[in-house]
């Protein structure tokens, strides 16, 4: 697996819940490639449970979601917005969980529009929770107009 950079790690402006090291109160997630897949490994904590030592159902569904976004920028190279969410709860996931293994692609594209799905699976390789979501991208124009985007790399491109 190949670590993703951000395109925006060096932006103050930049303070996304889900993927920015600088959010204090956010996920901190970090993104990886590997092969069609992005991957995301994540400690759940205490402050994201619902229920007690349960991992909040919105939690999952921001994890799986921010996946599928750096699926957008590292494999289409652009921005991208959700547009809809369809998650599947299986497995109760705890907050005790060492980590957690979040996996995203894309199914398919049709112009603008890229289905992807993506999956939460626990240190024990379970299968607990997926979502099949739609993003609409943005031309390459325009994410670099609104967002300031250029271009995603792995370390060592």
């Amino acid at each position: 697996m190949k670590k993703i950079i951000s395109p925006w790690v060096d932006r103050d402006e930049y303070m996304c819940f889900a993927c920015s090291p600088k959010n204090d109160h956010g996920l901190k997630m970090e993104f990886f490639e590997d092969g069609d897949d992005i991957v995301s490994i994540w400690k759940p904590t205490t402050y994201a449970q619902g229920w007690v030592k349960t991992l909040h159902g919105g939690i999952q569904c921001t994890l799986m979601d921010e996946v599928g976004g750096w699926v957008i920028t590292r494999k289409l190279q652009t921005a991208g917005v959700t547009s809809k969410l369809d998650a599947k709860f299986i497995k109760s996931i705890s907050t005790d969980e060492p980590q957690l293994t979040i996996r995203g692609r894309i199914k398919e594209q049709k112009r603008n529009a890229v289905f992807l799905e993506a999956e939460i699976y626990n240190s024990k390789g379970e299968i607990c929770a997926n979502a099949n979501m739609l993003y609409f991208t943005i031309s390459k124009e325009k994410a670099l107009q609104d967002f300031s985007f250029v271009e995603c790399k792995t370390e060592g491109e």
